[in-house]
This record gives C-alpha cells, sequence and structure tokens, in this order.
C-alpha cells in the first residue's frame, strides 16, 4: 500500500508498487509538483542504493552535506518535473531476488511504460543517475523504449563490462568482490536474517581478497547465494562470450537500435567508467540525432565537487561547481529544461566534448598536504582530438623511455611471483574501499596501503617493476587521447599478466625531495588473451609475442624538467585477479609458480607506448 504526503515543493506517493512483466513488484517513490500541471515531464532514477538513502556525490562545492535522495527529488519537484525514485529488483523495499545488472533492461522499460500511462505524465521522460544509476539506462536505451526523450549518464553505463567495468584486459576487477560483500550485508534479506548477517559480518575481506578464486559455498558470500552466485559467475566466464554482450553489460552490441535521445556521458580520468562514458560518445555521437556530449574531469568516482583526487589537488577550476555549470543540479535541470520542456535555458556544454586537462600547478605541498598538480578545462570538437600526434616512445635499455628507436638487441626481465604482488596505489576505481582508495598518489609503498610489504619503498625499487623514462623534459608536453602500449614479450611460464602504467613524475623540491610520482593511468592483458578475448590461447615458454595492452584514457600536462615514465609489471594488487601463471581457466584453483617476464625491444621489436601528444596551440 502507498502513502500520499504533504510537502512544500511536492506531493509524495511512497511505495507505489510498480508491476514487472513477470509479476515482480518494484517499490517507487513519486514526488509530484504540488502545483501547476496536470500533467508533468517525468525524471527517472533507478537506484540499487535505497530510494531513500544519501549519495555521497550529491553534494555540492558550497555545501560539502551530501543531500538525500529525497531531497534531490524535492528539488527537482519544485522546478516542475515529476521525481521518481525506484528501487531496483531485490533491493531494499522491491520484491525480486537481485541478480547484477542483467534484470535492468527489461525492468527499466516496464517502468517507463507504466510511467507514460500515468495522468501526471505528459510522455516524455528523462532519466538520470550516477555509477548504477547509469549502468540501468544504458541498459534501458538499449531497447529504445518509447518515451525516453533525455538522458544523463553519469560515471556508468557499460559500453562493455568485459573491457571496462568488471573485466580488464582479461583479468578481473576485485572491486566486484568488495561491493558484493558490502551490498549484501545491506540486502532485505540480511536484515531479515540474523544468522545470514552473522556470517557476512564474520567474513575479513582483507583475507578472503588473497583466495582465487571465489567458489559456490567457499566463499565469504556463501550465506548470500544470489551474490555469490553472480561473482562467481562474472569470475568464470573469462572469454567474451555471449555472457558480455548481454544489454545490461554490453550498450557497443546495440548502438544501432539504442535510444536517439539527448544524452550526455560523464566521467573522470580517475574514474573505472571513463572508457566506457568515451566509448559511449564515440559510439552515439555521430550516429544519433542527440545532441550527444561528453564531459570529462580529473576526479574520483562521482567527485565532481571537489578539486583533489587521492593526494592531488587539482586547483579551483577543478570542481564542476563554478566552472562548468554553477553546480551538478545546475547542470542536469538546464539540460533537461532544454530538451524535456524547450526552454530557454543555460547551455553548459556548447561543444561536442568537455575535458579537464591535468597539471600546470605550482608542484608545491598545498595547505591540506596534497600536491599541487593543477590543470583547466578546455572545449573540443570531437574525441580523439583530431590534432592530437599518435607519437611512439620507445623502451630502450637502461630504462629509457625515447622517440629514438632501439639500434641493437636488448632485453629486461624480472621475476613475477603471485604470492608477492605489486600493490595498487591508486588509479581508476570504485568501489575499492577497505582495501584500495582511488585517485593520483605518489607511486610508493606505504603502510598505510593494502599490500604494502615496506613503508616508503617506491614501487621504482622493486625488482618486479621495470622502469622507463624520458630524460626531463625541455618543454611541456601535452598527452590528451587513448594511451596504447605494444610490446614484445616472452614469459617462462605459459600464462601471466604484463600490466603498464604511465606516470608523471615531478623532479625533487623543497616540499617533496625525493620527487613525486604520479600515476595517470593504467592497463593489463593476460596474455593467454593476446590473439583476442573469444579464445584464450596459451604461451610456448619463452616465446618471443607481440602484444598490445590497451591504457585508460588520460589528459595531462608533462611540465618541463618533468619525465614521462611507463612502468611495467605483471600485477596490480588488488585492483585485479593476480595470475597464478599456470594456465588454469579462471574459477578453477591452481598452485601458482613464478614466471620470469622478458620485455624485448630491437629494431625488428620495437616495444613502444603510443601517446596522443597535442601540439601547443592559442586555446
Amino acid at each position: 500500500m502507498s502513502t500520499s504526503e504533504q510537502a512544500a515543493q511536492a506531493v509524495v506517493e511512497r511505495d507505489v508498487m510498480i508491476p514487472m512483466r513477470d509479476g515482480v513488484r518494484l517499490a517507487t517513490d513519486i514526488y509530484r509538483p504540488a502545483s501547476g500541471g496536470p500533467a508533468f515531464p517525468v525524471l527517472l532514477e533507478r537506484t540499487p542504493y535505497d530510494k531513500r538513502g544519501t549519495s555521497h556525490a550529491d553534494r555540492t562545492a558550497a555545501d560539502p552535506r551530501p543531500r538525500s535522495k529525497p531531497e534531490v527529488a524535492q528539488a527537482f519537484a519544485g522546478a516542475g518535473y515529476v521525481y521518481v525514485l525506484q528501487d531496483c529488483r531485490g533491493r531494499f523495499a522491491s520484491e525480486g531476488v537481485f541478480t547484477k545488472y542483467l534484470n535492468e533492461g527489461e525492468d527499466g522499460v516496464d517502468t517507463l511504460a507504466w510511467l507514460r500511462a500515468q495522468p501526471w505524465c505528459e510522455g516524455r521522460i528523462g532519466t538520470l543517475g550516477l555509477s548504477y544509476g547509469a549502468h540501468v539506462q544504458a541498459a534501458m536505451a538499449a531497447f529504445a523504449p518509447e518515451g525516453l526523450a533525455a538522458m544523463v549518464l553519469d560515471s556508468g553505463g557499460f559500453s562493455s563490462a568485459y573491457h571496462s567495468g568488471i573485466r580488464q584486459g582479461g583479468a578481473l576487477e576485485l572491486k566486484q568482490l568488495t561491493w558484493a560483500l558490502k551490498h549484501a550485508h545491506l540486502s532485505p534479506a540480511t536484515a531479515a536474517d540474523p544468522a545470514r548477517k552473522a556470517a557476512l559480518d564474520a567474513a575479513d575481506i582483507r583475507e578472503w581478497v588473497r583466495v582465487n578464486p571465489w567458489r559456490t559455498g567457499r566463499s565469504p558470500l556463501a550465506a548470500a547465494p544470489e551474490y555469490e552466485a553472480y561473482v562467481v559467475e562474472q569470475w568464470a566466464n573469462e572469454t567474451f562470450s555471449d555472457f558480455w554482450r548481454q544489454p545490461g553489460l554490453y550498450a557497443a552490441g546495440a548502438y544501432a537500435r539504442f535510444a536517439d535521445a539527448p544524452m550526455i556521458h560523464m566521467s573522470s580520468w580517475f574514474d573505472p567508467y571513463a572508457r566506457t562514458a568515451i566509448e559511449n560518445y564515440r559510439g552515439l555521437a555521430h550516429s544519433k540525432r542527440g545532441p550527444v556530449k561528453l564531459l570529462l574531469g580529473p576526479w574520483t568516482h562521482g567527485q565532481r565537487s571537489v578539486s583533489h583526487a587521492g593526494d592531488v589537488d587539482f586547483g579551483p577550476a577543478a570542481p564542476l561547481d563554478g566552472n562548468v555549470a554553477p553546480d551538478y543540479t545546475a547542470l542536469r535541470l538546464a539540460w533537461f529544461d532544454r530538451h524535456l520542456r524547450a526552454l530557454d535555458a543555460p547551455d553548459y556544454l556548447p561543444s561536442p566534448v568537455k575535458i579537464f586537462v591535468m597539471g600546470g600547478g605550482s608542484g608545491r605541498r598545498t595547505p591540506e598536504g596534497r600536491l599541487d598538480h593543477g590543470g583547466r578545462w578546455r572545449d573540443e570538437a570531437d574525441w580523439p582530438l583530431p590534432d592530437a600526434a599518435p607519437t611512439r616512445f620507445h623502451l630502450l635499455a637502461g630504462g629509457v623511455l625515447s622517440t629514438e628507436v632501439a639500434v641493437g638487441a636488448g632485453h629486461a626481465a624480472f621475476d613475477f611471483d603471485p604470492a608477492h604482488p605489486a600493490p595498487t596505489i591508486g588509479g581508476a576505481i570504485a568501489s575499492g574501499e577497505p582495501l584500495m582508495y582511488a585517485g593520483a598518489f605518489d607511486q610508493r609503498e606505504t603502510a598505510g596501503l593494502f599490500g604494502a610489504t615496506s613503508p616508503g619503498r617506491a614501487l621504482a625499487e622493486r625488482p618486479d617493476v621495470l622502469v622507463f623514462q624520458t630524460e626531463p623534459l625541455a618543454a611541456p608536453v601535452e598527452v590528451t587521447g587513448p594511451i596504447t602500449a605494444r610490446l614484445w614479450v616472452s614469459s617462462s611460464a605459459v600464462d601471466t599478466d604484463i600490466t603498464v602504467k604511465l606516470v608523471d613524475v615531478y623532479p625533487p623540491s623543497a616540499d617533496y625531495p625525493q620527487g613525486y610520482a604520479m600515476n595517470l593511468t593504467h592497463g593489463i592483458l593476460r596474455l593467454r588473451f593476446r590473439d583476442g578475448f573469444e579464445q584464450p590461447a596459451l604461451m610456448t615458454p619463452h616465446e618471443v609475442y607481440e602484444i598490445e595492452i590497451e591504457a585508460f584514457p588520460t589528459s595531462n600536462l608533462f611540465a618541463a624538467a618533468h619525465r614521462i615514465r611507463l612502468d611495467v609489471s605483471s600485477s596490480n594488487f588488488p585492483h585485479f585477479d593476480v595470475n597464478p601463471n599456470t594456465g588454469a581457466p579462471a574459477g578453477t584453483a591452481s598452485d601458482p609458480v613464478v614466471a620470469r617476464n622478458t620485455i624485448h625491444f630491437a629494431p625488428d621489436r620495437p616495444s613502444h607506448v603510443l601517446l596522443p601528444i597535442r601540439p601547443a596551440r592559442r586555446d
């Protein structure tokens, strides 16, 4: 039974149970404007995080206190919209069983059809949401439902969950484990079952993350089988199969039939969905009437109203608030006013692409103790930047990174021991706490980071991390675009991983006597997928193979006197699961072996990283 109440700006109906095609009912709160009408444009936000909860991202630069979802809904209702908040299937007050990602397309379509049939709906519906709230939008838009008229997809909406978001380069992103354990705790079934809650409470994720793989009945999720089931399924499905081509996981497979609506795809350089936002923009911008916009900031996941990401500050220009739009609510409201109501609202995104170029700061330590890296916003006509020149930086003997090609044959080798993986220190991460934290950090092992083995030890000093860097730059160099490493490698094992990380190296200074090595982007490849992700192929030990690793995109201005650095290793844990080097299929246990991995460089084996260099120009 739904309840109705009168609020200052809205008439609120709570827990309206909307039926889906299979009879499951989803709990929905509806906020209607207190005056006007009788029909209004409608905004729909579907969430697994509690329709009456509070998101850390719903804040402003002026007021760091996050607003609850009902407060956000009230604000939009006061602006003339019916705002609809719905708990996803199996979450909080909704019926059914939660299966992560896979029911959202059909449930979204059914919800939209129900909304269009209501007398207070004028027929045009916009959707919005962050993270999972963006995934559900893309899943629904793949069916091009009638009435879908505008979208804001913030940091989500899988272009291909196999290639980024759940897996990357064939490896599993272990944030799926931390997310599952956290949200199994918050599920309705756990709230109703003290024994299930006690079992989940007893699980130590710091111990369990070292178990590879989790299996049915042998995981910390054994007491929550619906959560355990999808984790086990995602882990075991290591090839790019039909499983990964489902609508909730693979928007790229539906671009031709995708809804043709005005849409914003937004993300950030230290967010796991930057690649998703870019691929969705590229797949839709030139085939839809749109308009389709791309917005990329310097933030971590959802933290668009702050100026820092991790241990690095990007200056007063970094927040969305006051730089792109007055704040996030104003950006979305103007977008929907323009495209749902045809109002002459501000156009905060006049160009197809708006990016934040990191760099250009003082390099000093801020009063808050962060590196002042700086940066600025720039409008662009498209992505990739038409005038960015892909430039090869070759890996050479002695740890040199250079535009010059190797003269003779050389190599660099290391032993990769799965029992002692290189630790994750920042990066494009979400939902990783308490194991790992997103953002930019000095690339040193510290006692506060998971996997640290010696406080203050630089990753560059680890024997299983190869470092290649340029000479100090004579002039600033801007790198903006996709990052790809093409390497010639061999291994003593039949399978192993190769990881890369692009780093901006600051020279020593008074504030940073040892300099500062700031991570920008990373990539990984499980070598049994070197020829494609559809079919694994084990290696012949010691045979040399050409491989390509696609790292996440970035935009950074390397200042004069800085170095461009590429780190090469075979692990990034706990961001990714650790390869045991045995060739055992994912989802099966095996005894790890140490692999001797070698990077080759020669005229006929020109290992290099391809960096998109943007020429200096007046903006």
